[in-house]
């Protein structure tokens, strides 16, 4: 991934100044995800973040430590857990983006396809305003002749297949980035294939934007961001969009997501329907996939870059019910309802595939020896 300095360094200053069908025919979590009433919220205008020791809640620290030595030797720029809102482990290693300071509280770092997910509540943020519906074809965005198909077959592609990786294109391809026409070619109807294809993704914020009449930074700040107080933009990088901000910023947002949308007694998501379906199967292809979330405990994974699906689950060692924001080199925001965990994972690795399946595993077989 090539990285403009240039932009890292106006970012840094940022910081410091704040195949059937389309039916869900799909696996059902275990149980509804538990909303927590004894939360902690942080203060959205303040660095003030309330702790809580591991020994209190008896996890083993050793095993702790030996957790973040792992990290350390996998690249890893920043760890923080959450329990229950509050902060049970922090730590930073390494140098910032720039390569001009250490990495810490302060260091912007992208998300990488961790952003899909962000993506996913911030269209349904719009469909809640009325500025779309995910069933809209997508042309009514785009226009007419944004795919090489024909109007017919353009015309049945919706926001829906877009946040649920089935929109049919051809996915042997030079450039699964490549957003221009020609790029986006027949190869099955939509509805009828699962792809982890990045272009489609990618159009879909100017989906948002052609829909809200405002640039996606601006909108994600307004929608989302200025609410739970988590700052951060969107950057380009050769033909996609990534998200950049702190790893406590990421943490707010999982956290958000740990109580369904409300952020204190606030309610950030309030279409109910919407964050559900965004965190079950979306369809019976790939059930381990909502809207652009990635779900645990599901009975089989169609893992980025292949095909076919596998007969296994996507993080073995990781409760059933976690579901995560996952992106290339191992940049992770877990949810797990069940024992009221947010995990935030930044930094770089040695997996360089598009969704690090295994060393995520990786990490959570160490994990779940802490608790």
């Amino acid at each position: 991934m090539q990285i403009n300095i240039g932009i890292l360094l106006l970012v840094g200053s940022l910081a410091c100044s704040s195949c059937e069908s389309d039916a869900p025919e799909v696996d059902m979590p275990p149980s509804a995800p538990t909303v927590t009433a004894d939360l902690y919220w942080p203060p959205n205008a303040a660095m003030d973040w309330v702790s809580v020791d591991p020994q209190d809640l008896a996890w083993d620290t050793d095993k702790l430590v030996e957790l973040e030595q792992f990290l350390a030797s996998r690249g890893t720029r920043a760890f923080i857990m959450l329990y229950k809102g509050k902060i049970v482990a922090e730590s930073y290693w390494g140098q910032n983006a720039a390569e001009t300071a250490p990495f810490g509280q302060a260091s912007l770092w992208y998300w990488a396809s961790a952003g899909k997910s962000l993506t996913a509540v911030l269209t349904g943020l719009a469909q809640e305003e009325g500025l779309l519906n995910i069933d809209d074809p997508t042309h009514l965005y785009l226009g007419r002749g944004w795919t090489d198909l024909d109007q017919e077959q353009e015309s049945v592609i919706t926001i829906r297949h877009q946040l649920t990786m089935t929109t049919g294109f051809e996915f042997e391809v030079d450039d699964l980035n490549c957003t221009l026409p020609e790029c986006l070619r027949y190869r099955a109807e939509a509805g009828q294939q699962w792809y982890y294809h990045n272009a489609p993704y990618t159009l879909l914020e100017d989906v948002l934007v052609a829909a809200a009449g405002t640039d996606y930074s601006t909108f994600t700040k307004t929608r989302l961001g200025d609410k739970i107080g988590m700052e951060g933009l969107w950057i380009p990088n050769g033909s996609n969009n990534l998200f950049w901000s702190t790893a406590r910023d990421a943490a707010r947002f999982g956290l958000l997501m740990l109580n369904e949308g409300k952020w204190d007694n606030q309610v950030v998501i309030g279409d109910e329907a919407y964050f559900d379906e965004m965190i079950n199967s979306s369809q019976s292809l790939n059930p381990s996939y909502g809207y652009l979330w990635w779900l645990n405990g599901k009975s089989s994974l169609r893992v980025p870059g292949l095909a076919t699906a596998l007969p296994i689950e996507a993080t073995p060692s990781a409760p059933d019910d976690m579901f995560s924001a996952i992106g290339k080199n191992g940049q992770f925001v877990d949810i797990v309802p069940s024992l009221d965990l947010v995990v935030v994972r930044f930094g770089d690795a040695s997996d360089e595939s598009l969704v690090p399946i295994t060393f995520h595993e990786d990490m959570w077989e160490r994990l779940g020896q802490v608790f």
